[in-house]
């Protein structure tokens, strides 16, 4: 009967590469890079590429992914607000709520009340008003007492933090 084996269809991926070769972690990089501003710029892929060039030129220096992605997306597709800026975050989060048609009820009588609210509790209250329209709002850890994030469609909060996470970006959802 010769040489014949038999097709093992488990044995089909694994062949497919050599074990040997190396994987290019810069394309694995970009690919992350590309997938989390499709997720960030929902129904919005020119804006997507424009973010993903700047983000290219910055990881092509060496620039750390989570700092090239920060600096890509920075009040076009996300927002990097002082612990203390409470109008500061309104400013940013009305902004990118207006990119899908809404807008956020922060519930605040006047800028007084503005000036007092907490940014935590702040977010929480965007976080509440976009899920009333199948978005999520996306907190990250910053390490130096800021709140950053952004917005996707709500369908996308399984692959939000598998892509994030494999960045380097610590997520979840509102203020946590």
């Amino acid at each position: 009967m010769g040489s014949h084996s038999e097709y093992d269809p488990d044995d089909n991926f694994a062949r497919a590469f050599d074990p040997e070769s190396d994987i290019d972690e810069e394309a694995a990089v970009e690919a992350l890079a590309w997938q989390l501003l499709l997720l960030v710029n929902p129904g919005d892929e020119d804006a997507a590429l424009q973010q993903f060039a700047a983000c290219r030129e910055a990881l092509a220096g060496d620039e750390d992914p989570v700092d090239a992605l920060r600096r890509a997306i920075d009040w076009k597709a996300g927002f990097d607000i002082d612990e203390g800026d409470p109008e500061g975050l309104v400013d940013a989060l009305d902004e990118l709520a207006a990119r899908f048609n809404l807008r956020i009820d922060w519930g605040l009588d006047d800028d007084d009340a503005l000036a007092d609210a907490e940014v935590p509790t702040l977010i929480n209250v965007a976080f509440d008003r976009l899920r009333e329209h199948h978005y999520t709002l996306w907190t990250w850890e910053t390490g130096d007492g800021r709140h950053a994030g952004w917005i996707t469609h709500q369908r996308d909060d399984e692959a939000l933090p598998i892509v994030a996470g494999a960045l380097g970006f610590h997520v979840r959802p509102g203020a946590g």
